[in-house]
């Protein structure tokens, strides 16, 4: 599990074919990998990927084909969130986290709410329909990895407002019209909704 607090922004700085999906190298960036080994599970971009290779402060993840449907891919250079799992003695800043993407998101719009560096950014995203009963005003959803608040949603669509600090430290600094995004709606709604379905 994970809270969608962003450690690190690494960076990706390799990919090749594995198997059934492809292998990634990390460059982890300012991660603290003193306490992460080979087996360990780490968030990037929002997937829950387990290190099979660490040579600080590089890691490598072998992802699967079918994780790779769901998300966006892994592009050479690419910057992306990185998180350590949770421990159960963590504070839990954002929201519980699974790491697994359900699906690609669209960024419909991305303003600032005002000039200079403290200005909030507002983001209106688009998501597959199916997920969308999931998004409540005011409840959890986790962007590339980051834990964010909805503000209202309509339709397919939703929007957040994303502080300074939150840009200045994750890559939804860097999301334009048209970028597209890893989406994880908040588990607990999944589980609700299975219960209620098993009345």
């Amino acid at each position: 599990m994970f809270t969608g607090i962003v450690e690190a922004v690494g960076r990706v700085i390799a990919q090749t074919r594995s198997g059934d999906g492809v292998r990634v190298r990390i460059d982890a960036g300012a991660l603290d990998l003193r306490d992460v080994a080979v087996g360990d599970s780490v968030a990037v971009a929002g997937c829950c990927l387990t290190v099979v290779h660490a040579e600080p402060p590089a890691l490598e993840f072998d992802v699967s084909d079918e994780s790779l449907r769901c998300m966006v891919g892994f592009d050479v250079d690419a910057e992306v969130n990185l998180e350590k799992a949770l421990r159960l003695s963590d504070r839990l800043g954002g929201h519980l986290v699974s790491g697994h993407v359900d699906a690609v998101a669209t960024i419909v719009a991305s303003e600032a709410r005002a000039s200079g560096p403290q200005a909030n950014r507002h983001l209106e995203i688009d998501v597959p329909a199916a997920l969308a009963r999931y998004i409540a005003p005011k409840g959890s959803v986790a962007i590339d990895g980051v834990s964010l608040t909805t503000n209202a949603i309509a339709g397919s669509r939703f929007t957040v407002n994303v502080i300074p600090h939150t840009l200045a430290v994750t890559t939804l600094r860097n999301l334009h019209a048209g970028a597209r995004v890893n989406l994880e709606v908040d588990p607990i709604a999944r589980y609700v909704e299975r219960l209620r379905g098993a009345e």
